[in-house]
């Protein structure tokens, strides 16, 4: 954690906010991980590695904590990367909630605000650049299928991961089929390019091999959102075809 205090005194600081807990203008709190600015208080420069951070006085400055706790009296400006966040103060610059962006009928947020989930509470005020969090791969990629054969892809193979979306609302796009192609268990038979994140889950979707002499098969996919975000550069999946 690296700042520049302006207050009358100094606060008392861990070495590390991730082990130490931390309190600024009225001592320690007795909490670990988790960082106070008290009222009257104002830091300026970097703060990392906060479980939590409750601002009741003023932060300038890059911030990254799992939890942003804004209250009616705080003041929080610059580059945010949280999970969640609270406002009931003011919040203004680049903001990136991972998860939940809950402004209280008291916060006000301006700037540029990426989020997973957004609740405004009657009351409270936006004022920003709003995007959703495009949705992200993940999985170990790798199948194997007998010759010939098909094998069912599972969500340890292939998975999205999004916040702010249903399984429904998640849809694969497959490319560069090599080997075999890609079906839904309801007609096996027929190759196809797309499929839901709900179809995965369900266990509705194979890759079939083409029965050529062939070690290695493979495809590449990309999934979106409802609301076009996708998950950036294609992924392959390799298949190792066995006798």
């Amino acid at each position: 954690m690296a700042f520049k205090d302006q207050t009358s005194s100094r606060p008392q600081l861990g070495t590390d906010a991730g082990r130490d807990t931390v309190g600024y203008g009225q001592g320690d709190t007795g909490r670990r991980g988790v960082t106070i600015v008290q009222q009257d208080t104002v830091l300026t420069g970097e703060i990392r590695g906060c479980r939590l951070i409750e601002i009741h006085g003023e932060v300038e400055g890059d911030l990254k904590a799992e939890m942003v706790l804004v209250h009616e009296s705080g003041k929080l400006h610059g580059t945010v990367r949280a999970d969640n966040a609270e406002i009931r103060g003011i919040l203004e610059g680049t903001t990136f909630v991972k998860h939940l962006l809950n402004i209280d009928s008291t916060g006000t947020v301006t700037g540029n605000i990426q989020y997973g989930q957004l609740k405004l509470e009657f009351g409270g005020s936006i004022s920003a650049e709003l995007r959703n969090v495009p949705p992200e791969l993940a999985g170990d990629f790798d199948l194997e299928v007998k010759k010939g054969r098909a094998v069912r892809i599972t969500t340890t193979d292939l998975t999205a991961i999004d916040p702010d979306d249903e399984a429904e609302d998640l849809t694969y796009t497959v490319t560069n089929m090599a080997n075999g192609f890609v079906a839904l268990s309801t007609a096996p038979a027929k190759p196809v390019d797309k499929f839901t994140q709900a179809d995965l889950e369900n266990g509705g979707v194979n890759f079939v091999h083409d029965g050529s002499d062939t070690k290695m098969a493979s495809f590449d996919v990309v999934v979106a959102d409802d609301d076009g975000a996708t998950s950036g550069a294609a992924q392959t999946v390799k298949v190792t075809v066995k006798s």
